[in-house]
């Protein structure tokens, strides 16, 4: 199976109100190294420099950045990147209705200080409420329908992916970043991140382990158009704990009611939207600017590569 290759672009651009005297910002900008995803490349840019930057892992195995600035700046370009290989993994409807049963794994998941098994140990701490989850018998209820008894633990999940997209409406004015998930379902429009938070909140009130996806979408230009640079964004969707499937966890995205596969690029996971929000800090002074933010997703296979996402030409070596 040959992978798809992608080049990748997201800039954030701050341009502050009043100069930034002092800041701090943790970035979740670089893709996780998956099974069936490779990294080719992979370059940060940002200026002003920052006057300290170290690169790790955060509690999840993310990818992190840790930027500091110590000096006055009045605007901030942080530009990411990256060419990215994704290999098909869907699931086929064999491994869905082969799952375990949704109550078996929920039992598995229960507390049990006898012998608790690594995986599923490792996969409890998606079990709780996290700041954007709330675990509310009202979310139970509304999952209850696609977990029927004996239900196949992917099908269940499946089904209550297919709900998800069938009864809410995408609309970008109907919340903001802190609306709570009890209000998404009872109003029932939202945006990819209130319907991923309302999907794990679901999962969670049954008992079960999911968590929070972010990365990219391949969007497609409307035809005999040509691709925007800088229209696209970044998304957001669910991975269920299904011990015995290929890699203990299977992607959903409600958003788009289907299984991603190649066309979804992974950044990181982990319980909701504040654990790996592409950037998140403080700032000393700033006036409260709003950051200005543009993303593209290029196939590498298409016939024309805009200018500003083709890779540099490697540089001449200089004669002796």
């Amino acid at each position: 199976m040959d992978p798809v290759r992608y080049r990748v672009l997201h800039e954030t651009r701050y341009d502050y109100g009043s100069p930034v005297s002092l800041a701090q910002q943790q970035l979740h900008l670089s893709p996780r190294i998956l099974d069936w995803q490779h990294i080719e490349e992979q370059c940060i840019d940002i200026v002003p420099p920052p006057s300290w930057r170290r690169d790790g892992q955060d509690a999840f195995d993310n990818p992190v950045s840790w930027i500091f600035f110590n000096a006055p700046h009045q605007a901030l370009l942080i530009r990411s990147e990256m060419t990215v290989a994704v290999l098909p993994h869907l699931p086929d409807a064999e491994a869905l209705a082969e799952s375990l049963p949704w109550e078996t794994v929920r039992d598995r998941l229960a507390y049990d200080s006898s012998e608790p098994q690594a995986p599923d140990l490792a996969a409890a701490r998606f079990l709780f409420e996290s700041p954007h989850v709330r675990v509310k018998h009202e979310l139970a209820a509304y999952a209850a329908d696609c977990f029927a008894p004996g239900t196949p633990l992917l099908l269940g999940t499946q089904a209550l992916m297919a709900k998800i997209f069938r009864e809410f409406t995408f609309d970008p004015e109907a919340t903001t970043v802190s609306t709570p998930v009890l209000e998404v379902l009872e109003k029932k429009r939202g945006v990819c991140q209130d319907f991923a938070h309302l999907m794990i909140a679901c999962l969670r009130a049954l008992g079960l382990a999911a968590r929070y996806v972010s990365g990219y979408l391949l969007t497609r230009p409307p035809p005999g158009k040509p691709r925007l640079i800088g229209a696209d964004a970044s998304h957001a969707w669910v991975s269920v704990y299904a011990p015995g499937s290929s890699n203990d966890w299977v992607d959903f995205d409600p958003t788009n009611n289907l299984l991603p596969d190649t066309e979804h690029i992974t950044v990181a996971f982990g319980r909701d939207f504040s654990d790996i929000s592409p950037l998140r800090g403080i700032i000393l002074g700033g006036g409260g600017a709003e950051p200005e933010v543009a993303v593209t997703v290029i196939p590498l296979d298409e016939e024309e590569i805009p200018a500003e996402l083709q890779a540099p030409p490697a540089a001449e070596p200089e004669e002796d």
